[in-house]
């Protein structure tokens, strides 16, 4: 039986390489209780880094999918490579989510994909929620990572977190919302009042996040401005729409390799980040008229859904993940490659858990899957009903260079030789004297230093 939409969580988990995204994931299954027991990237036994080169490498390669279930919701993880080699995935992945999660090192800060998974999520206007991870190791600052969140993303950020401890002190969180403080202690949660040292600072954060819950509504920020508070129902209502909305990025504290802060983690992707029901419809390609249409998340709809990532399974052959756009998803029923017309017999259709398969006889709207053996379709098409063709805008795939290349690549430019006729370039020599040298790499040295003029 199909999920109820208004029950579904789909959410990216994207970062830079390297700061614990994976262990985060883990970390979420485990408290939701999809796994038994707590996996280690180290160890290579966690659900979502299951490719013998990401044991290997310890590191994740492909986006993979796991779920589990929260206070009666559905919880979609898709966690996403970070390193600039494997990033068009990443991109992939936030395609067919409703919010994302940007896990960031509490030591780096804000790094290069970092600010590249940030401008995919505002590309596909997506909620999102910033977890300064690693806060047990050593030279980990919260505070130095929120301002350099503040310095280098777009968006309102607020903090509903304080650290409680630092480095290999860190035991838990002081909770902006609730004003309390919650420490973590043999796997245990324990509430308490927030420690004295801790009580101005508490404070100041809160009056910024009461602040900004006010900023997203104009009525609630004239009450404000003229009674100075607001109530904790009003604040919580404020806070939760502004988060679904964009209006605001709430920042937190996290350990994901001692579960640290992780229940309120899973709590706030409940509480505030949207459902498939709630962002709306889809624009596509009515195949029929060829011309702009939509698409709406109702389980009576046509259906349609869209692949966005392709895998070759060892023993199974090729797997196709796929999120249901609209409609209910049958197993064993034939749809429609609207992008290549060929017929695709979906036969079992699955959960995903990593690696392993839950065969489902049914998959509803915003629910996502898995179908084995589909012969021509890619990552990118979308599998539609015959009846009524429909197709969403393709998964694009864009190329980006790092700094050095493009350098070389200016570099083999200018190394071009002449064509007859074109202008011809005279150097005008700079204050610095270069020597002359026989070799090409000092050659390419000296022309990288000078400068040229056109003359005709």
């Amino acid at each position: 039986m199909a999920i109820e939409i208004g029950k579904i969580r789909n959410v990216g988990v994207v970062g830079h390489g390297g700061v614990g995204k994976t262990t985060l994931v883990e970390a979420m299954l485990f408290a939701a209780g999809a796994v038994t027991r707590l996996g280690r990237v180290d160890d290579g036994s966690t659900t979502t880094d299951f490719d013998p080169d990401e044991i290997k490498r310890k590191i994740s390669i492909n986006t993979s999918v796991a779920y589990g279930d929260w206070k009666g919701h559905r919880i979609n993880l898709v966690d996403t490579p970070g390193y600039g080699d494997f990033i068009a995935d990443a991109r992939a992945g936030l395609r067919v989510v409703d919010a994302a999660v940007v896990v960031v090192d509490a030591v780096a800060g804000v790094q290069v994909q970092t600010e590249k998974v940030w401008k995919f999520a505002t590309e596909y206007n997506l909620p999102r929620v910033v977890v300064v991870n690693r806060l047990d190791r050593e030279r980990s600052d919260f505070f130095r990572t929120f301002e350099s969140l503040g310095r280098r993303l777009k968006g309102r950020l607020v903090a509903l977190h304080l650290l409680v401890g630092e480095e290999s002190g860190f035991r838990g969180f002081v909770d902006l919302v609730k004003m309390t403080a919650v420490t973590v202690a043999g796997g245990k949660a324990t509430e308490a009042d927030i420690p004295g040292d801790l009580a101005d600072r508490a404070k100041e954060y809160r009056e910024k996040l009461v602040e900004a819950a006010a900023e997203t509504d104009d009525e609630l920020l004239s009450k404000y401005l003229e009674e100075g508070s607001l109530g904790e129902p009003e604040m919580l209502k404020a806070l939760r729409a502004g988060i679904a909305e964009g209006k605001l990025v709430p920042v937190v504290c996290a350990a994901g390799s001692r579960s640290i802060a992780v229940h309120a983690l899973l709590d706030l992707i409940v509480e505030a980040l949207p459902s498939p029901a709630d962002r709306g419809e889809v624009a596509g390609t009515d195949l029929k008229t060829k011309q702009a249409g939509v698409r709406t998340a109702d389980a009576k709809a046509p259906v349609t859904a869209l692949v966005f990532k392709t895998l070759s399974d060892p023993h199974i052959g090729k797997l196709s993940l796929f999120r249901v756009v609209s409609g209910t998803l049958r197993a064993d029923s034939t749809l429609l490659n609207a992008g290549r017309g060929a017929r695709e017999r979906m036969g079992h259709v699955s959960w995903l858990q990593g690696k392993t398969q839950k065969n489902v006889e049914t998959l509803g709207p915003g629910e996502i899957g898995v179908a084995q053996k589909l012969k021509e379709t890619l990552t990118g098409d979308t599998l539609t009903e015959e009846a009524q063709p429909f197709e969403l805008p393709r998964i694009t795939r864009r190329r980006s260079r790092s700094r050095s290349s493009r350098r070389r690549a200016a570099m083999r430019t200018r190394s071009r030789p002449r064509w007859r006729g074109s202008p011809r370039r005279t150097r005008r020599s700079t204050t610095t004297s270069i020597p002359r040298r026989s070799s090409s790499w000092s050659r390419a040295s000296a022309a990288c230093t000078s400068r040229w003029s056109w003359s005709a």
